[in-house]
């Protein structure tokens, strides 16, 4: 019960990381140009969103995860 228990935290942690941090953007670098020596690159910026359902969704499972792992300890 005792894995159930931590994955329940994990759960309500994670989806409250998501509802906190909607979107996280990343930096990827190309190679654009190449002639003998000399190369040319640029930086690219990414920006994923992370839909506010999905932190809800993980919320609420760890809130339910949490609640049978510690109705089904009682028994």
């Amino acid at each position: 019960m005792k894995s159930i228990f931590v994955i329940g935290i994990a759960l309500v942690v994670l989806g409250g990381a998501v509802l906190g941090y909607a979107q996280y953007s990343y930096t990827t670098t190309d190679q654009v140009l190449k002639i003998g020596p000399i190369s040319a690159t640029a930086e690219q910026t990414h920006t994923v969103t992370l839909p506010p359902l999905l932190g809800w969704l993980l919320l609420g499972s760890g809130v339910a995860t949490l609640a049978f792992a510690l109705l089904s300890k009682k028994k």
